[in-house]
């Protein structure tokens, strides 16, 4: 059966929707994520933590949903890099799967008992859920950039060669630490729009404006560090971008400023950096002037500029070897079959504007600032 897209066409597509969904779950997710980061430092009373958690109470476990189609589009529509990465990191998932766990169960359970030690300790859980998967994903990503430490065998069987504490590394920390800055920098500006007016904002606003502050530098050292470290991989075979998926099929070795040759060759990609950067000057702005949805604004372009670097940068890499390029997965050599893309591809063409349709509903119903009085008289709050 002749499809009606070509083989390489779909593989780009899909580069592209992982993408699109990871910046879904950065943008939505991530504001839950920063908002638990900064849970114990904003907000001194219990009511005012509780104020501070049903800002997202109503809607973090349907945020969760992009998370989910992050890991399933990555499973279904590039089985390599799913293969690679999460047999090679698995004790990184590991500890950002246990610190997620501990959202749900501090959300459910904080309020259950009246005990200060007890609210107190549920907290911290959510403070931890919220911090922990920030750094381990930018960790993550860091890792990406300089290349995992992983080789396949002529079965195309992946050997990883790398340890949890060799993933951090000087660079990849600045890469974690730009992750938590980015998510800590969303979630005020969330709490900003979301929380009522008061103490509680005001000490939002504050941290997001060092949010801010620090993640304009660190996208800048990380930006210098990847421009002239000598960092990169290129390909120097022949491309064919309808060929069978194999890795072991392309010709890749490591080259001194390929993660920026990009730029040069298609300037408009230099949009992406501009937008992190300018993301994080309109967020910083919105603070600073009390301007809540401008804050709010500039924190999801931010986002979304520094994650579509990270993709631009790379490509047509998703995950380099460090140890044997020859072995690096790229959108060429590493996705499922053509006919397996273009039916995935059907699908989420149905149901993605289903998922944003009730997103958007979700949202619009439950808009609006939380506050410490309806604490008193809503008993469906935490």
């Amino acid at each position: 059966m002749e499809l009606p897209l070509d083989y390489g066409t779909l593989r780009l597509i899909w580069w592209a929707l992982l993408g699109v969904l990871l910046i879904g779950f950065a943008l939505t997710d991530g504001f839950d994520l920063g908002v638990g980061a900064l849970l114990p430092f904003v907000a001194k009373t219990d009511e005012e933590r509780r104020m501070v958690i049903n800002t997202v109470g109503a809607t973090w476990e349907g945020n969760q949903v992009w998370f989910i189609l992050g890991g399933g589009a990555i499973f279904a529509a590039w089985p390599f890099v799913y293969a690679v990465s999460f047999s090679g990191f698995y004790l990184a998932m590991f500890l950002v799967l246990a610190a997620l766990i501990l959202r749900p169960v501090a959300f459910k359970y904080r309020s259950k008992r009246p005990s200060k030690a007890w609210r107190q300790a549920w907290d911290w859980a959510l403070f931890v859920g919220g911090l922990v998967p920030a750094l381990v994903f930018g960790v993550a990503v860091g890792n990406v950039l300089l290349g995992a430490p992983f080789r396949l065998d002529t079965d195309l069987r992946s050997v990883y060669e790398g340890t949890l504490f060799g993933l951090f590394t000087p660079f990849s920390l600045t890469c974690g630490l730009l992750s938590v800055a980015m998510l800590v920098l969303h979630g005020a500006a969330w709490i900003s729009v979301k929380a009522e007016l008061g103490p509680v904002q005001v000490r939002a606003r504050n941290f997001g404006i060092i949010a801010a502050l620090a993640a304009l530098v660190l996208f800048a050292v990380g930006g210098a560090f990847v421009t002239w470290s000598g960092m990169g991989f290129a390909v120097t075979g022949a491309v064919d971008m309808a060929g069978a998926s194999n890795p072991l099929r392309t010709t890749v070795e490591a080259q001194s400023g390929a993660w920026v040759s990009n730029y040069s060759r298609y300037p408009w990609m230099m949009a992406a950096p501009l937008l992190g950067f300018a993301g994080s000057l309109c967020a910083l702005l919105g603070l600073w002037v009390r301007r809540a949805p401008l804050a709010l604004s500039g924190s999801s372009m931010a986002a979304a500029g520094i994650i579509a670097t990270v993709g631009l940068s790379m490509f047509p890499f998703i995950l380099p070897s460090s140890i044997d390029p020859q072995s690096s997965l790229t959108v060429w050599n590493a996705s499922s079959s053509h006919l397996t893309l273009f039916i995935m591809l059907g699908v989420t063409i149905v149901f993605l504007p289903i998922v944003l349709a009730y997103t958007a509903w979700v949202y619009r119903v439950l808009w609006g600032r939380s506050s410490t009085a309806e604490l008193k008289t809503n008993p469906d709050l935490y």
